[in-house]
């Protein structure tokens, strides 16, 4: 049975949506062909038809939620610092921190990443760079090229913060962590204003 073109589109973009998920809840190297293909209502050997390897869907799987953690989290907020601001106390949200399948890929994928294929590693920064020069932009509107730095600090500590508040056990810590969190990202954004 031969497919429509759009049929095709619809399937390749489900099996990277599941794997996004997939991925984000297990891990990389905790994710296999088999687990990401049934996840899509797909067989192994269908993997073949959309993509080279898993080593391809998972890159593919990176940016889409790159783009979709931007489209979702950064253009939904305000313009300038409030912007930022709503982001920040929504990423350091328990509901964000509890939610990894559905929540952040920063948070749930870096230090997989770190050691991926470089065309994850690539697809992952040109995402990585996409909010971190919207931050720079809600940071310093007249010259976003000088809050640059400052804004990839903002995602490492985002990032970081959310990384540890998760793999603590101690859920009063952890929720602790999350509010001196957000205390941390509003220093940073005040010390930029006030620059």
């Amino acid at each position: 049975m031969r497919y429509t073109k759009e049929h095709k589109q619809e399937t390749r973009q489900r099996i990277i949506a599941t794997a996004g998920r997939r991925l984000k809840r297990d891990g990389i190297d905790g994710s296999g062909v088999a687990t990401l293909m049934k996840d899509a209502g797909l067989t192994n050997g269908t993997l073949y038809a959309y993509f080279e390897s898993k080593d391809e869907l998972v890159a593919t799987a990176v940016a889409d939620q790159m783009r979709a953690q931007h489209a979702n989290i950064v253009t939904q907020a305000a313009p300038g610092r409030a912007g930022l601001e709503q982001i920040v106390r929504w990423y350091f949200s328990p509901e964000q921190r509890d939610s990894i399948e559905d929540g952040c890929p920063n948070a749930a994928l870096l230090d997989e990443i770190a050691r991926s294929t470089d065309p994850t590693r690539q697809a992952y920064t040109d995402g990585a760079l996409v909010l971190v020069d919207d931050f720079a932009a809600r940071l310093a509107p007249h010259d976003p090229s000088s809050a640059r730095l400052k804004a990839l600090g903002l995602l490492g500590m985002l990032a970081g913060t959310l990384q540890l508040s998760r793999a603590l056990t101690d859920r009063q810590l952890a929720d602790q962590l999350l509010e001196q969190g957000i205390r941390n990202a509003l220093a940073l954004l005040d010390a930029e204003q006030h620059k």
